[in-house]
Protein backbone atom coordinates (compact mmCIF):
# COMPACT_ATOMS: atom_id res chain seq x y z
CA UNK A 1 0.00 0.00 0.00
CA UNK A 2 1.23 3.27 -0.99
CA UNK A 3 0.79 6.63 1.11
CA UNK A 4 0.39 10.19 -0.33
CA UNK A 5 0.60 13.12 1.91
CA UNK A 6 -0.93 16.35 0.31
CA UNK A 7 -1.58 18.08 3.11
CA UNK A 8 -0.75 22.07 3.36
CA UNK A 9 -0.32 21.90 -0.45
CA UNK A 10 -1.76 24.71 -2.32
CA UNK A 11 -5.27 24.01 -4.69
CA UNK A 12 -4.98 22.31 -7.22
CA UNK A 13 -1.85 20.85 -6.03
CA UNK A 14 -3.08 17.75 -4.49
CA UNK A 15 -5.71 16.99 -6.87
CA UNK A 16 -2.95 16.94 -9.80
CA UNK A 17 -0.58 14.73 -7.34
CA UNK A 18 -3.26 12.40 -6.67
CA UNK A 19 -3.90 11.65 -9.94
CA UNK A 20 -0.61 11.11 -10.70
CA UNK A 21 -0.51 8.20 -7.98
CA UNK A 22 -3.80 7.06 -8.59
CA UNK A 23 -2.63 6.90 -12.38
CA UNK A 24 0.18 4.83 -11.40
CA UNK A 25 -1.62 1.94 -9.10
CA UNK A 26 -1.87 -1.53 -10.23
CA UNK A 27 -5.34 -3.38 -10.67
CA UNK A 28 -6.63 -3.33 -7.24
CA UNK A 29 -3.78 -1.75 -5.16
CA UNK A 30 -4.45 0.63 -2.60
CA UNK A 31 -3.38 3.99 -2.09
CA UNK A 32 -3.79 6.17 1.60
CA UNK A 33 -4.08 9.88 0.46
CA UNK A 34 -3.60 12.32 3.35
CA UNK A 35 -4.91 15.70 2.88
CA UNK A 36 -6.40 19.37 4.61
CA UNK A 37 -9.66 19.22 2.84
CA UNK A 38 -12.42 16.95 1.99
CA UNK A 39 -11.63 16.44 -1.73
CA UNK A 40 -14.81 16.78 -3.57
CA UNK A 41 -13.54 17.16 -7.07
CA UNK A 42 -11.69 14.14 -6.57
CA UNK A 43 -14.81 11.71 -5.44
CA UNK A 44 -16.45 12.33 -8.50
CA UNK A 45 -13.32 11.54 -10.42
CA UNK A 46 -12.87 8.52 -8.00
CA UNK A 47 -16.23 7.53 -9.11
CA UNK A 48 -16.20 8.29 -13.13
CA UNK A 49 -13.23 5.80 -12.97
CA UNK A 50 -14.30 3.02 -11.08
CA UNK A 51 -12.39 3.41 -7.91
CA UNK A 52 -13.70 2.45 -5.07
CA UNK A 53 -12.69 4.81 -1.59
CA UNK A 54 -13.08 5.21 2.10
CA UNK A 55 -12.64 8.77 3.56
CA UNK A 56 -11.85 8.84 7.22
CA UNK A 57 -13.20 12.53 9.12
CA UNK A 58 -10.26 13.95 10.93
CA UNK A 59 -10.08 12.46 14.18
CA UNK A 60 -9.57 15.03 17.43
CA UNK A 61 -6.19 16.76 17.21
CA UNK A 62 -6.12 15.77 13.88
CA UNK A 63 -6.53 18.51 10.68
CA UNK A 64 -6.61 16.14 8.02
CA UNK A 65 -8.95 13.34 5.92
CA UNK A 66 -7.42 10.41 4.76
CA UNK A 67 -8.71 8.58 2.11
CA UNK A 68 -8.41 4.45 1.25
CA UNK A 69 -8.60 4.64 -2.50
CA UNK A 70 -8.62 1.15 -4.32
CA UNK A 71 -7.77 0.68 -7.86
CA UNK A 72 -10.42 -1.04 -10.24
CA UNK A 73 -9.52 -4.84 -10.24
CA UNK A 74 -8.76 -5.26 -14.00
CA UNK A 75 -10.64 -9.24 -14.90
CA UNK A 76 -8.42 -11.47 -17.07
Amino acid sequence: MRTLDVRGLVPCEPFERALEALDALASGERLTLLISREPFPLYDWLREHGFRWTTLPPETGQTHFTLQIQAPVQEG
